[in-house]
């Protein structure tokens, strides 16, 4: 799996329209953005708005209230946690909780050498094997501390 790209100008800008006649195109933008840069950077903002004939402050809303969006490149390997009902119902409380302990941060927060990034996530559709999460894309599901603790192992 490649890295995300170096930002640039240029890159964002042809990214911008290459989507920009799609209906909606702000979504499909931002996820572009997001898809190259690992992030939608501060600076593709104003090239949105400006694109879309936008105000800043409308595609900078837009950014922020999705929360698939991030505002600060990942790490180099993201861990995604189901934090819906029924995997709140099988311990994914203490799992998240586990989670955050054992990597030193928050959710939406990078460790410090910047190997994880966890993120939050309101369902995977993998209700039936809660608690469940992600791991760079891949499901994990029936975790518990051990059993994460054996993915982010496995990472490595």
């Amino acid at each position: 799996m490649a890295g995300p790209e170096a930002w640039s100008i240029e890159r964002a800008a042809a990214i911008i329209d290459a989507h920009r006649e799609t209906e909606g195109a702000a979504l499909p933008i931002l996820h572009a953005l997001q898809a190259a840069f690992g992030h939608v950077p501060r600076e593709a903002i104003p090239l949105v708005a400006e694109a879309l004939n936008l105000t800043r402050a409308e595609v900078h809303g837009i950014a922020s209230f999705y929360h698939d969006f991030r505002h600060a490149p990942p790490g180099r390997h993201v861990l995604r946690l189901c934090r819906a009902e029924a995997c709140q119902a099988m311990g994914a409380e203490a799992l998240a909780a586990a989670a955050r302990a054992r990597l030193g941060v928050e959710w939406h927060e990078t460790t410090a050498d910047g190997a994880v990034t966890l993120e939050p996530v309101f369902c995977l559709g993998l209700c039936a094997v809660a608690p469940s999460g992600m791991l760079d894309g891949a499901p994990l599901g029936r975790l518990d501390p051990p059993a994460l603790d054996a993915a982010l192992e496995g990472m490595r």
